[in-house]
């Protein structure tokens, strides 16, 4: 089953196909006509809106409590990321390969790109420790809020989103981006991070780790509750279905399709492409629209490494309409 590639990075790329970003010369104004007007998937019948998902929508096999509950809680961990300017340095083609690397052509304009992407990480910070655990002496929050008060908070926290490197692409285009979170519905309420920085990126593995700060409790209380009973659920989750993954091939993903209000897609993994040190790309029939890059990519019965880093993200649509991943570390 597996497409053993010794770890060559040029392998990394060898399924031609397109990105799926969402760009829009007309701003947010423009996505629900770019919905209405897809192509791909006209009329998105094998998207389930979140607040419609029930545990009947997955397969029989699988009409398992935990699962659901998985689900549910990536789903209120995903977020829409809003790109508003495109690096200068984007390079021509993908590492060590004549493949157009995305958005080549329109570098350094201030076109809307849009993306999804999951909170894996959030991490408490005071005036006095850091994330780390070291010490930082004499600061305070920065965002926005805080940077035009007078009395900042000394108590904030760092919240580490994952997503696609041709989502955001380096630190110029880190500064540009936002993040939406918890948009459930056309009128869900307005939460958004954008004091956003680069933590990690990979161009070879289309991966990226963002950083972005927030002091808003409210905010906050509700990413650490989803994240601890999302860790509880996975494992029973890799318990109970690893013996079969490779049979019955289960995908699922949750994102935001043209930067509409998200939506849960349920599918199958086609082929594990694996690389060295647990590090894999699959392809999926899990359903997926211009404005999925970057939402992490879910085969059950995998570890996905729980909350973890290096998980799998989505990466485009091949040229057979099957998706792929980029290259995360599972097992």
């Amino acid at each position: 089953m597996n497409d053993q590639s010794g770890g060559k990075k040029n392998c990394f790329y060898n399924i031609p196909g397109e990105h799926e970003t969402q760009m829009s010369e007309g701003g947010e104004a423009e996505l629900h006509k770019c919905l209405v007007l897809c192509k791909k998937n006209p009329g998105h019948t094998q998207f389930v809106p979140v607040e419609s998902f029930s545990i009947e929508h997955l397969p029989r096999s699988h009409r398992d409590e935990h699962l659901y509950e998985v689900i549910k809680y990536v789903a209120d961990l995903t977020v829409r990321i809003d790109v508003k300017m495109t690096s200068p340095g984007r390079p021509e083609f993908w590492p060590d390969t004549k493949v157009p690397y995305p958005f080549y052509q329109v570098r350094g304009s201030e076109m809307l790109r849009l993306g999804s992407g999951r909170v894996y990480e959030v991490t408490k910070c005071t005036d006095v420790v850091g994330g780390d655990g070291e010490a930082v002496g004499d600061r305070a929050c920065c965002c926005h809020r805080c940077q035009s008060s007078d009395s900042p908070s000394k108590v904030w926290w760092n919240v580490e989103v994952l997503t696609a490197a041709h989502v955001v692409f380096d630190k110029l285009e880190a500064g540009n981006t936002s993040c939406r979170l918890f948009y459930d519905t056309k009128d869900s309420p307005l939460y958004i991070l954008d004091m956003v920085k680069i933590e990690e990126v990979s161009l070879d593995r289309d991966w990226c780790k963002l950083n972005c700060v927030t002091c808003d409790t409210e905010i906050i209380d509700k990413l650490i509750r989803t994240r601890t009973h999302l860790n509880d659920n996975w494992r029973c989750v890799y318990d109970k279905f690893k013996t079969s993954r490779d049979e019955d091939r289960l995908a699922f993903m949750v994102s935001h399709p043209h930067g509409c209000p998200k939506q849960i897609s349920i599918g199958q993994w086609i082929k594990k492409h694996q690389f060295e040190d647990d590090f894999n790309k699959f392809t999926y029939t899990t359903c997926t629209c211009p404005g999925s890059s970057g939402a992490t990519v879910h085969c059950v019965g995998y570890s996905g490494r729980w909350s973890r880093g290096y998980q799998l993200v989505h990466s485009g649509t091949s040229d057979s309409d099957n998706n792929f991943s980029g290259v995360g570390r599972v097992w």
